[in-house]
């Protein structure tokens, strides 16, 4: 029915979570998919394709999206949903105008809808402008990612500095009069020329709204709360969530890459009760060695409450490290040494692994060698444990940073 191609790891559990919660049978798959991943469980309604597109290379990123969709599209699923961050995590290089102009293209999409409003995560849009908690997004914390820094939270402004095609914008006051007046604002703008509509949106009945009126297109972005209006849109009547499966019963870690406000928070409250070990990578600026201490940290530890391996640092401190290592030098030696450290408490039995960050999740992901999942339980809104296909018992909970209540880690590593 639906196949969501999701630019990181974190925000295709996210989605996936959306969809479920409508009531589609929703399966989970881990990188550009190949031959030896099946097209769906018998059943299923709807696929998510996880990518960690966000911030690579913008050629790269339209590639894998173009695989994947490509993919999805051979094996029936005509109906393409581009999933990214409700707070537009961008560049003015990309990613998210290149893929959606490159996907667009492959379905021959007239127009496509743009919204990352996502209210379950207190991110809505009003005037074109993006609100994170009640504040527009250049005043939030993402003012300060370290890898996708927000200055702006105009979604047109946003959006036209990564894409050449022209940009409409639906109001507000046209969203509330419903889906029939949303259908015929969509319709004026394609019939103009238009090949982008931003759409308004503060709650979910105005998402729902909006999924009706474009839930026959066969390109529709947004993050997770136009997901959620889309599926309600197209789920059967009387269809609800399916059931869960049960935790594994071993060891459970917490790895924490990002440096969100909110991951901040998590990892200060986690630390005061449980284990904890910081990655230094300016004392120790080379992943292996960092990770074979962290791993040598582990193994000392008596059997107990699960432990904290983080990176994650407040603005000040991440600049020094920034600095000295460079953006993305430190970026790069911190998910080299998650993805040694990830293997390393798999090998030591651990079973259930919680990752906080979008880009931690994907390094930790392909370090593990996941292809696929089922979608299970949320600990937190957006936040589901996925229980992995394979023959060891394995759950991993990815995070993205600025999800989740303050005491998330903790009550996710003692589940």
């Amino acid at each position: 029915m639906i196949a969501a191609i999701a630019d990181d790891v974190t925000g295709a559990t996210d989605v996936a979570v959306a969809f479920r919660r409508a009531g589609l049978a929703v399966r989970l798959v881990f990188g550009v998919p190949d031959d030896e991943v099946p097209a769906s469980d018998p059943g299923a309604t709807a696929i998510v394709i996880a990518l960690k597109t966000r911030t690579c290379p913008r050629s790269e990123a339209v590639d894998q999206s173009l695989r994947a969709a490509r993919w999805a599209r051979g094996r029936g699923w005509d109906r393409l949903y581009v999933k990214y961050c409700s707070t537009f995590d961008s560049s003015a290089q990309g990613n998210i105008g290149p893929v959606a102009d490159a996907l667009a293209d492959l379905v021959d999409a007239r127009l496509t809808v743009v919204t990352p409003a996502s209210p379950v995560h207190d991110r809505t849009v009003f005037e074109g402008l993006l609100f994170a908690g009640g504040t527009l997004l250049a005043d939030s914390p993402m003012r300060h990612h370290p890898l996708t820094p927000m200055t702006d939270s105009s979604v047109p402004r946003l959006l036209a500095a990564q894409t050449a095609r022209t940009i409409g914008h639906v109001r507000h006051r046209v969203v509330r009069t419903g889906r029939e007046g949303l259908a015929d604002a969509l319709a004026a703008l394609r019939s103009g020329g238009v090949r982008y509509a931003v759409v308004d949106a503060v709650d979910d009945a105005d998402l729902l709204e909006l999924g009706f009126a474009c839930r026959d297109d066969r390109l529709v972005t947004g993050a997770a709360g136009l997901a959620a209006g889309l599926a309600g849109a197209l789920r059967e009547p009387g269809a609800a969530p399916g059931s869960t499966d049960a935790l594994p019963s071993g060891p459970a870690a917490v790895l924490a890459g990002s440096c969100s406000a909110r991951t901040l928070e998590q990892v200060a409250v986690m630390s005061r009760a449980h284990p904890s070990f910081r990655l230094d990578a300016r004392r120790t600026p080379v992943p292996d060695r960092l990770a074979a201490e962290a791993l040598a940290w582990f193994d000392s530890l008596d059997a107990g409450r699960a432990p904290l391996i983080y990176s994650s640092l407040p603005p000040a401190e991440l600049a020094v490290v920034q600095h000295a290592l460079g953006v993305q030098g430190a970026a790069e030696l911190l998910e080299s040494a998650f993805r040694v450290i990830a293997t390393g408490l798999v090998e030591r039995g651990v079973e259930r692994l919680v990752v906080a960050g979008g880009e931690t999740s994907g390094a930790v992901t392909e370090a593990l060698g996941l292809r696929s999942g089922r979608v299970g339980a949320e600990a937190a809104a957006g936040v589901p444990w996925i229980h992995v296909d394979g023959a060891h018992p394995l759950a991993v909970l990815l995070k993205s940073g600025n999800f989740g209540p303050v005491d998330l880690l903790v009550e996710a590593s003692s589940a």
